[in-house]
């Protein structure tokens, strides 16, 4: 019924559930055969041909992959047998050198799409070392019960689920009483001023470990000891506070699908390293190229920056029927990122830019949108933001998802009733936020054009469903704008 002209060259069906007598007649009743999986199995038995898997070479394409479409249409990402093979060898050569090398009685839980290459290396790495893989639920909201029924040793995140984890955390310490609250406080200060002097997490405060952090990571299942975050920028200050509390591991890694994930992973131990990516992988090369038009000069002897540059044998053969996207990223073997970095003293990188996420306001100044949303998001009561502009306006406005926890203690205080969606639409409570937004805004030293001259706040978090992020939380950008357009209208209009 659906695909008329299907017949004209399907011949057979296989289903792998059973086929009723009603399916069986109707299929046959269009010139066509259908098996279930247990009747199609059957007919290989007995055959006299014996076919033999064809050769596998290096260079085969082994699957393609799409891209997240953040910017514009997904692109089919045709990753070779020797890009996944060389990113496995590289993960297992970081691991053995940082004495964490991944043993059979590890466990990992998966709960990223398996559409999404930093899932899939991950599991690739513990495919080949024999250790466990266990699947959640589907539902983020019973992830951590999840969590705490499989007891993971190696827990990979997107920065939006340890956001999450990071501002539960936060509120059982604030809600948690006077006593509780000094002796968390002066737990955390002690381990981190010995972890910055240079203590390894585990020698820094065994004792605090056992009194106050222990609770933490038996929230984690109580096995957890490395904690890597991918897909999108990890802010410094949650990065920092899961590093001293989970009692494991928390490495920010960079790469993409085009690279094959991981080409850059932070260093376990290494306090220096907060805010970075780490230095890159083994088998991997790395150059900046300087961006003039955005001010990046990649040859500054004090701190060289422009678009990161991969070339090595974790990139990918090209896209999919797209030759002409191809030679705009690869160029001389090298593929050009469209993230801007910048070298650190101890060749670690740290990303600060994106080279096409920049808009021009209509005084001519550019501003650099993911710059300013890990800014902002630092804000007190945001759990999610998005910016924008443009070159027709001379300032930026914001679309937030506000903590739903925080929100309510404000309108109670502030003798605001109603439900979280009607405190939302509250004029008081945008100008609260847009206060919290600007005092976090003067604390970085934003110039004026950076500041949020107007928010509207949604109480449904951004989601797939509308296809407003990414299955890893990343922002869509048309989509939102798109979404979003009759809101932003109005928030310009009503500044005029």
């Amino acid at each position: 019924k659906t695909l008329p002209n299907a017949t004209k060259f399907l011949k057979t069906i296989v289903s792998f559930g059973k086929v009723s007598p009603d399916q069986k007649e109707k299929v046959e009743q269009n010139g066509l055969s259908i098996y279930s999986w247990s009747e199609f199995v059957l007919k290989g038995d007995g055959a006299e041909e014996k076919y033999e898997l064809p050769p596998k070479e290096k260079a085969d394409i082994c699957t393609i992959m799409y891209t997240s479409g953040t910017t514009g249409d997904p692109k089919g990402v045709l990753i070779s047998n020797k890009s996944i093979i060389t990113i496995v060898s590289a993960v297992d050569e970081f691991l053995r050198n940082s004495n964490e090398q991944i043993r059979e009685d590890d466990v990992y839980i998966s709960y990223l799409p398996l559409a999404h290459i930093f899932d899939r290396v991950i599991e690739e790495v513990f495919i080949h070392h024999g250790a466990s893989i266990g699947f959640w639920r589907g539902d983020v909201k019973l992830l951590v019960e999840d969590i705490g029924e499989l007891k993971p040793t190696i827990f990979c995140a997107v920065p939006r689920v340890l956001d999450r984890i990071y501002g539960g955390l936060q509120d059982k310490v604030s809600t948690g009483g006077f006593l509780k609250k000094t002796l968390f406080n002066v737990a955390y200060k002690y381990k981190q001023g010995n972890m910055i002097k240079g203590s390894k997490h585990e020698d820094a405060a065994s004792i605090f470990d056992k009194l106050v952090f222990t609770k933490v990571k038996r929230g984690l299942g109580g096995r957890v000891r490395v904690i890597l975050s991918g897909a999108a920028p990890l802010s410094n200050h949650v990065e920092e506070f899961l590093r001293v509390v989970t009692c494991s591991h928390v490495l920010q890694g960079y790469g993409l699908t085009e690279t094959c994930a991981g080409s850059f992973v932070s260093l376990p131990n290494n306090m220096s390293m907060l805010g970075t990516v780490g230095p890159p992988v083994p088998y991997v090369e790395v150059h900046l190229e300087s961006v003039p038009e955005m001010g990046y000069d990649a040859l500054s002897k004090e701190s060289p920056r422009g678009e990161i540059c991969i070339r090595g044998d974790t990139l990918f053969s090209g896209y999919y029927k797209r030759e002409d996207l191809t030679k705009e990223v690869l160029v001389d073997g090298w593929f050009h990122t469209g993230d801007i970095g910048e070298w650190q003293h101890d060749g670690s990188m740290k990303i600060i830019d994106r080279k096409k996420n920049i808009f021009k306001l209509s005084q001519g100044e550019y501003v650099a949108v993911e710059n300013l949303e890990n800014i902002f998001g630092q804000a007190p009561n945001v759990d999610s933001i998005w910016v924008y502009g443009n070159s027709f306006e001379s300032c930026l406005v914001a679309v937030i998802n506000p903590n739903k926890q925080g929100l309510e203690r404000w309108a109670e205080s502030n003798g605001v009733s109603g439900d979280f969606a009607s405190i939302c639409g509250d004029a008081k409570a945008k100008e609260f936020i847009l206060e919290e937004l600007s005092k976090t805004g003067k604390d970085k030293k934003l110039k004026g054009f950076e500041m949020i001259r107007a928010v509207h706040l949604e109480p449904v978090l951004f989601d797939m469903e509308r296809d407003l992020i990414t299955p890893t939380y990343k922002k869509k950008r048309p989509q939102l704008l798109k979404y979003y357009q009759g809101i932003i209208d109005e928030m310009y209009k009503s500044m005029k």
